[in-house]
């Protein structure tokens, strides 16, 4: 599994998103904010007017129909409900020429089900996370069949826009979705059960949650000094002080056991739904 590399600005790149949720619209910002695509060479379709008020509030163009976002769009993103990704690649088939390059985003939906229901392979299936939306979401890629290098390094491009993104192979991918993809609500869960500690240790819900958040940050971002977990743990662990004790409180209750059965469960869940 590596880290990808991103490409040059692709000048003049038309990107369609087929599906107008807040993936597809912070995939979008980010991607504007970077300069890498301008607003008006990205477009969506949708029928709500919520959701076209949202794209055209910063300069999307909005399409009548799927189809005309595909037939104007040099890569096209599947960014609709698992439940759907086969009736809607099925109706866009006549509009997915070799010459488009088909992202999906759709969790659980493998490659070669979307190759079987396009009807060629010039795919990459991405699976992002909600993090995306302020720009720092975790993201993985593998590459369809026909797929080429220029291909993988402008989909790194998009999605560097909004966050880290990884190549791996696809068999990784429920294992994936139950870290990366489901991960955020853990560590909302851990956020929350923070703050009501610092509760009923007597402080002011409003001060708890603040502290219980911006602790989660600062330890996440002190992994940037390329320490590991376990040494930035022991720098704040002095011997018999207040530290030690609550992690033995953690050991106690099986902390690390049970965030590690989580993504387990998570993944099996994922790989149940792939396969169904």
């Amino acid at each position: 599994m590596a880290a990808a590399a991103a490409a040059t600005k692709p000048e003049g790149l038309k990107l369609g998103f087929i599906g107008a949720g807040r993936m597809a619209e912070s995939i979008s910002k980010g991607v504007i904010n970077s300069g890498l695509i301008s607003p008006s060479n990205i477009r969506t379709a949708d029928p709500s007017s919520d959701r076209r008020d949202a794209f055209t509030s910063f300069g999307v163009t909005v399409l009548e129909s799927n189809s005309q976002v595909v037939d104007s769009s040099d890569v096209v993103v599947l960014a609709v409900k698992p439940q759907i990704v086969k009736r809607v690649v099925m109706d866009l088939k006549p509009h997915l020429s070799k010459d488009k390059l088909l992202v999906s985003i759709a969790a659980g939906i493998r490659l070669k089900d979307l190759q079987d229901w396009a009807g060629y392979g010039r795919l990459i299936r991405v699976m992002p996370n909600t993090p995306a939306l302020i720009g720092e979401g975790a993201s993985v890629m593998c590459l369809g069949e026909m797929a080429t290098k220029e291909d993988q390094e402008l989909v790194a491009s998009l999605f560097k826009a909004v966050g880290k993104i990884w190549t791996a192979d696809e068999k990784y991918f429920d294992a994936i979705t139950g870290l990366s993809g489901s991960g955020p609500a853990y560590v909302y869960v851990a956020i929350e059960a923070l703050a009501d500690g610092g509760v009923a240790a007597g402080l002011p819900r409003d001060l708890a949650l603040g502290l219980a958040s911006q602790t989660v940050l600062g330890a996440a971002g002190m992994l940037n000094t390329g320490r590991h977990p376990g040494q930035l743990k022991d720098d704040v662990t002095s011997p018999g002080g207040t530290t030690i004790a609550g992690i033995r409180e953690l050991e106690r209750g099986a902390f690390r056991g049970t965030l590690m059965n989580a993504v387990v469960a998570a993944t099996e869940r994922s790989r149940e739904l792939s396969e169904s």
